[in-house]
């Protein structure tokens, strides 16, 4: 039983990073995508967070993903007077995301999502084994 658990936890491991990947993906597709009019603001950077959550029928404490909250940092502003959404100033207001930060965030999320694929490859690896231990 311990063996399924580990697949169970491993599993909601990829759920969550592959969810975290997602908004990441989200935020680096709108690293430069200005308001729409003047004085709108632009795209705000998504931050994920994470739950924990026991799952009674194995036992076991899961991981998912929880809210999915925007960045309250200040936007970038860029000096474009000849955009239709520039302010009086010619500035015009980028989104808060720092696509050195995203890529970061993403490599750590990919590495999260690999171990926990290990995880599950190494159990069924243990219990074929054990299967064919049982059949001999």
């Amino acid at each position: 039983m311990d063996l399924i658990k580990s697949i169970a936890v491993a599993a909601s491991g990829l759920r969550s990073q592959s969810g975290r990947m997602r908004v990441i993906a989200e935020n680096i597709a709108n690293a430069d995508s200005g308001p729409e009019r003047a004085g709108a603001d632009p795209y705000r950077r998504k931050v994920v967070s994470f739950q924990r959550h026991v799952d009674r029928d194995l036992d076991a404490q899961l991981v998912a993903l929880g809210r999915v909250q925007r960045d309250p940092s200040a936007f970038r502003t860029k000096h474009e007077p000849g955009n239709p959404a520039a302010d009086a100033n010619g500035d015009v207001k980028m989104p808060n995301v720092n696509a050195l930060v995203e890529m970061v965030d993403m490599r750590e999320a990919q590495r999260s999502y690999e171990a926990n694929l290990n995880l599950i490859s190494s159990t069924r690896r243990m219990i074929q084994r054990t299967i064919d231990i049982l059949r001999a």
